[in-house]
């Protein structure tokens, strides 16, 4: 599958020694071309190295560079970025708590920064550095997670930049408060209101427009037998509305009345969720601003893909590959 090349040794005019004539069609590896490396990058878009391997009978570790080399080819033809706005998410590559910052341009499309050594603000502090300090102040916008790290550097290295909470971060952390309610109600009840709750995580954690018949038959069962857990779920429900009013007046109007009614109903999770979004109330409120509607779904979707990159390839212990994979799982072939 690969070619034999020739090589053709030359006097050189200046320094008179003997050199090996360069051939710029070649690959990294001197055995296979760079176009054989693009067909091979391509396939490996779609498939999986040791897939792409059996397919031209090649050992796997030469499918992985031939990989690497043409990612590097489209990144290179991808041009360094200037982003406007930026999208900021860290990412497990292992267990035990080791993460890596992915930072996106919003309105590309494409994850543009991966780097790191954890979630601190000297990690987070590379990309900046990386990406310069004149095109640093051309960002307008960054959308983050409440990670306190990340906003203390934006504001450092970006002042000029608004700074807005990633709303399905927010969502996540809504959803975590009704699941805690629910565990609360599976405790403290007894019997057959057990058998309402026991299995229904999903059920009530889900949009109702995703669920099927019988989940929406369990889900006004368990709703009609728990009065805290209807309580707790039509509050998830209606606190969805915050991010469709076009002024901050009416969406603080809007959390108020949401917080008053949490008023004598114990539901210790959600008055815990909203001092959390009180605590955080600007970064919220910056997406009403007509200027700072953004695709926020592209960074959960970008980490969706990354998950399917981790699942699916191999060699992710090379983090060089994996960095390659991420940031130009985005880009046109």
């Amino acid at each position: 599958m690969y070619l034999e090349i020739e090589y053709r040794r030359v006097d050189c005019r200046k320094c008179g020694t003997v050199k090996t004539e360069g051939l710029d069609w070649l690959a990294d590896n001197p055995l296979y071309t760079k176009r054989f490396a693009v067909y091979v990058g391509k396939r490996c878009r779609d498939a999986t190295i040791e897939s792409v391997a059996k397919e031209l009978n090649l050992h796997w570790h030469t499918v992985k560079e031939l990989e690497k080399e043409y990612m590097r080819g489209v990144l290179a033809k991808a041009g360094t970025p200037g982003p406007q706005v930026i999208g900021i998410d860290e990412i497990s590559i292992r267990k035990g708590h080791t993460y890596r910052i992915v930072v996106s341009d919003l309105i590309r499309g494409r994850p543009i920064w991966f780097g790191g050594k954890d979630r601190s603000e000297a990690s987070m502090q590379q990309f900046y550095e990386w990406l310069g300090p004149r095109k640093s102040k051309h960002i307008r916008l960054v959308v983050m997670d409440m990670w306190k790290p990340f906003r203390t550097v934006a504001q450092t290295q970006a002042p000029q930049a608004a700074i807005l909470f990633d709303k399905f971060h927010i969502i996540r952390h809504l959803n975590d408060a009704l699941d805690r309610v629910r565990k609360a109600e599976y405790a403290r009840v007894s019997g057959s209101q057990r058998r309402f709750i026991k299995g229904q995580k999903y059920t009530l954690l889900a949009h109702p427009e995703n669920l099927n018949m019988k989940g929406r038959k369990a889900l006004k069962s368990l709703l009609a037998a728990n009065k805290r857990l209807n309580t707790a779920y039509i509050l998830k429900e209606t606190f969805g509305q915050l991010w469709d009013y076009q002024r901050e007046g009416w969406a603080r109007q809007f959390f108020e009345n949401w917080r008053d009614a949490l008023k004598w109903q114990r539901l210790k999770p959600f008055e815990k969720f909203a001092e959390m979004i009180e605590n955080h109330w600007d970064g919220i409120a910056a997406y009403c601003k007509p200027e700072n509607k953004v695709p926020l779904g592209f960074v959960e979707g970008l980490n969706n893909k990354i998950r399917v990159i981790q699942r699916r390839a191999y060699g992710l212990h090379d983090e060089v590959y994996l960095r390659l994979k991420v940031l130009t799982c985005m880009l046109p072939p």
